[in-house]
């Protein structure tokens, strides 16, 4: 793409609505808005950060639209060029035609992430800021769209230097070394070199072991609830989804198929997946369901077993509790704890899908037994990116090896080589050293527009 073009794309989403908005953007945006719109006698004021009313006319000179017409100035605009925004009525013939004329005047249709790719080239953003504008779009809860909130407004970039600085630091230190090697001044022995390793690979490591719970911030996880029949799975489902979404009856047996439902567990979107009740299957529909039980638990991220407390733990019980932590992760669910016990769970939790007691807990553990977050909600210091947590296992590598030579007394020469190979990695996050295919893979998987 050539990026000294001036590009257009319609900005908000599909469809019918209040606004539609057509942004422009490039050295020529001005002029094209003049060519295309009718402005009040007098022309465009052009006033920076301002809006104003034009009509959008037809090739007849008749008006199509009545629009508003905002224009940021650079360097101070999101691409750090020239902005034009065309507010019009939110039509989809109207903002198509709008579109049409804009780049009949001279601008290109922008590609995906064309607007953001600018704004990171020209220094308005680095590279971490401009995958959370990404995942801000895509956030499907409040708590997705806060976290990509902080990593926009550079919380990655601010846990990555105190990593970055002490690291170049201890390079600088080393390249000293070297010069002066001949004069055999000794200006970084080994036990000083390890010092400052330590805190560098430290921090490393910790955001690394991080992206377990950004993980699940981002992407989610699926949890199977399963358990003998009649317990009160669906009812359990129910409530943890605040919804009459799977049928509750007292015969056993009613859930025959798998139910699922999306939502939102502490911020963090779940799959739930209610189960049908396991027993020796009275006929083949009952059994065919059992069959997809045992295969959602063994899809699912965490499986809970939920067991009836009003009646004596049974065996089946214990060998579906003992199936479900063979498969990975699980927890165990006492319902009906409002009633008379006959049963104790040593490791579970009581709870009541009817009075909702014990509920709080349970979603707090169902997400802690996923990845226990600590204090990284606080700090909003977790990355959230499969590419981040991949550079940084890269960077501790090489920390790590250079720690390895620094014990064995290999020359500062070969150190050093180590030490650039954790840098680059770090680079790389940052965009400092980014190749562009790489570039064009974020930006693609961006939306036209932004």
């Amino acid at each position: 793409m050539n990026l000294s073009d001036t590009i257009a794309a319609v900005s908000t989403p599909p469809g019918r609505g209040g606004i539609g908005i057509v942004r422009i953007s490039g050295q020529n945006a001005r002029a094209i808005a003049e060519q295309v719109l009718r402005f009040p006698e007098g022309g465009a004021l052009w006033r920076p950060w301002s809006a104003s009313l034009a009509k959008l006319p037809d090739s007849g000179g008749h008006s199509v639209d009545q629009v508003v017409v905002t224009y940021f100035a650079a360097p101070r605009s999101y691409t750090a060029e020239d902005v034009v925004e065309i507010s019009c009525h939110g039509s989809p013939v109207v903002l198509r035609y709008a579109l049409a004329r804009v780049c009949q005047a001279g601008a290109r249709m922008a590609e995906p992430g064309e607007f953001t790719l600018r704004a990171y080239l020209r220094g308005r953003i680095d590279l971490p800021q401009a995958e959370a504008v990404r995942d801000l779009i895509e956030a499907t809860t409040l708590y997705q769209a806060r976290i990509a909130a902080q990593q926009a407004e550079g919380s990655v970039s601010r846990r990555l230097k105190p990593v970055k600085e002490p690291l170049l630091e201890l390079i600088a230190l080393l390249e000293a070394g070297i010069d002066f090697a001949e004069d055999d001044v000794s200006v970084a022995p080994a036990e000083e070199i390890l010092r400052r390793l330590e805190p560098i690979t430290s921090a490393i490591s910790a955001l690394i072991a991080s992206f377990a719970y950004g993980k699940l911030v981002h992407e989610g996880f699926t949890l199977a609830i399963v358990g003998r029949p009649n317990v009160g799975k669906s009812s359990l489902f129910n409530r943890l989804l605040e919804q009459d979404r799977a049928i509750v009856t007292e015969i056993p047996g009613t859930t025959r198929d798998l139910v699922s439902e999306t939502a939102s567990l502490d911020g963090i979107p779940v799959k739930f997946v209610d189960t049908a009740g396991i027993r020796r299957g009275q006929d083949i529909v009952e059994s065919l369901g059992i069959e997809r039980s045992y295969q959602a638990m063994a899809d699912a991220d965490l499986t809970l077993v939920v067991i009836d407390l009003s009646t004596p733990v049974t065996a089946e019980d214990c060998d579906l509790i003992r199936h479900a932590r063979e498969q990975g992760k699980s927890l165990v669910a006492g319902n009906k704890c409002d009633l008379l016990r006959q049963a104790e769970i040593a490791d579970g939790l009581p709870v009541s899908a009817l009075t909702g007691e014990g509920l709080a807990e349970l979603r707090r553990r169902l997400v802690d037994s996923i990845a226990p977050r600590g204090r990284l909600e606080q700090e909003g210091g977790f990355i959230t990116s499969l590419r981040h947590e991949q550079l940084l296992k890269e960077s501790h590598e090489a920390l790590e090896q250079a720690r390895n030579a620094t014990t064995l007394g290999i020359p500062h020469e070969m150190l050093l080589l180590d030490l650039y190979a954790a840098l680059r990695p770090i680079d790389a996050i940052t965009g400092a050293t980014t190749a562009d295919d790489i570039l064009n893979r974020i930006f693609s998987t961006f939306c036209i527009g932004k």
